[in-house]
This record gives C-alpha cells, sequence and structure tokens, in this order.
C-alpha cells in the first residue's frame, strides 16, 4: 500500500518512521516548500497513491482536502481547526466518490478512552448524585485551547450523560449552572497530551486519565486508519474503526 503525507512535522516523521511495520511505503511527502497553497497535490504527483495522509496545519487543511478530493484519492486527515466545514467537506467527498476519516485525535489509546467514557458516563447517567468534568493539559506550543480532543470527549459525555448539555471553556466567576459540563485547560513544558474525565459524587470519585508518553500512538492509529479506509467510499471516523474491530 502506498500513502502520501501532507506535513512532515513530528507526527508526519513518526509516520513515516513506523510505516514500514504496516507494510507501507511513504511514496510522497508535501510540506510548505512543495505545497503552498495545495499546489503540489496534483493527479500526475498523486498518480500511485492509494491514501493520503495530512497532519498538516489548520489554515491549510480545507485547501489540502479540496486538492485530494479533485484528484480523487482518499484521505485520512489529524489537522484540526476545520470542522465547521464538515457539510461541505462531506458533499465533496460524495461528489468524488473517495474515502476520508478524519478525528480529533488518532491515538488508539485514545479511541479506546473514548470508548471507556462512554460506558461510564451512561452507567453515572443514572444516578442522579453523580457530576462530571474534564481536564486538559499540554505542551505550551499548542495552538488551541481546549483541546480538540478535550472537546470531543465532552460530546461524548453528553450523548450519555443527559443532564449535561452545554461546556464551559472559561473560568467560571459564579457557580456554574447543573446543566454545564467544564473543560479546564492548562499549559505546561513539553506535555504531549493528558485527558481526564472525572466523575464525582458525595460518597466517591471515578477518574478516567489517559496521558501520551509520544507521538507513535498517533503515527499507528493513523496508519491502522489508512489501511482501514482503503478501498471505501464516505465519511469515517476513528470510531468506526475501532468499533469495527469489536
Amino acid at each position: 500500500m502506498n500513502i502520501a503525507l501532507i506535513g512532515h512535522g513530528k507526527t508526519g516523521k513518526e509516520i513515516e518512521r513506523l510505516a514500514p511495520e504496516h507494510n507501507i511505503k511513504v511514496v510522497q511527502i508535501f510540506d510548505g516548500e512543495n505545497n503552498d497553497g495545495a499546489s503540489g497535490l496534483t493527479k500526475q504527483s498523486l498518480k500511485n497513491v492509494d491514501v493520503c495522509i495530512d497532519f498538516s496545519v489548520p489554515h491549510a487543511a480545507m485547501e489540502n482536502i479540496e486538492a485530494v478530493a479533485r484528484c480523487g484519492k482518499s484521505l485520512v486527515v489529524g489537522t484540526t481547526g476545520w470542522y465547521d466545514k464538515l457539510p461541505e467537506v462531506k458533499k465533496m467527498v460524495e461528489k468524488s466518490k473517495i474515502g476520508f476519516l478524519y478525528a480529533a485525535n488518532f491515538s488508539l489509546g485514545v479511541n479506546i478512552f473514548y470508548h471507556g467514557v462512554s460506558i461510564i458516563s451512561e452507567l453515572c447517567d443514572k444516578f442522579h448524585f453523580y457530576d462530571v468534568a474534564i481536564a486538559e493539559t499540554h505542551h505550551t506550543q499548542k495552538l488551541d485551547a481546549p483541546s480538540a480532543t478535550a472537546l470531543a470527549l465532552a460530546q461524548t459525555v453528553m450523548q450519555k450523560f443527559k443532564s449535561k448539555k452545554t461546556i464551559l471553556q472559561e473560568t467560571p466567576r459564579t457557580k456554574i449552572k447543573p446543566e454545564q459540563m467544564q473543560i479546564t485547560s492548562t499549559r505546561l513544558g513539553s506535555v504531549v497530551g493528558n485527558h481526564r474525565v472525572v466523575f464525582d459524587s458525595e460518597a466517591d470519585c471515578i477518574e478516567l486519565v489517559h496521558s501520551a508518553k509520544n507521538r507513535t500512538g498517533f503515527a499507528h492509529g493513523a496508519l491502522i486508519a489508512a489501511q482501514w479506509l482503503k478501498g471505501k467510499k464516505g465519511v469515517y471516523t476513528m470510531k468506526d474503526v475501532i468499533t469495527s474491530m469489536l
């Protein structure tokens, strides 16, 4: 299987390093020097590519998605910051008849974590005395807060924990409303990523924690997603990959 990498930062380099373990060959690499404005993504440059993997930057994501779709190639996207354009992307995917898989976090551990959070949320929702909150910590160079993973966790919780209706991202100046679920963000040193979901009651506290040690999990997840997506058409997420293994 042949892939093209769009973006060659830390995660992209880790994908390149680990690709042989998955019997995948990286045949093209596109970065800021050869892909300004998605100019490098052409039918000719992607001729021998089965699936593209994008771990670039938010402001370039839509241009890259549009270019790959025009070329009729399937695409795995780990870049965030474009989700408000998802309806537009779904139309592009349908028109181009390609496969498209996106996720806020491709770490296998995080996606297993989502599944566990969903189960605990559904159980705690049955007992009125539990409350829930999310805390995340990342390195000081991270561009967004809360992290896309924390926001995805919040959506996962609220699908099952019915009393929570809205997300509170800022520091509250007064007591919060029962229907609000708070996400707190900390930026510290070189932390790769730490996410904590806390279910609290007067009697006890349940904490679910995922801590990334490095970018290896993200890279393995993206490569597994690319293999899974090959030959498929339509829009998918890592949830589809994980649930297909159950």
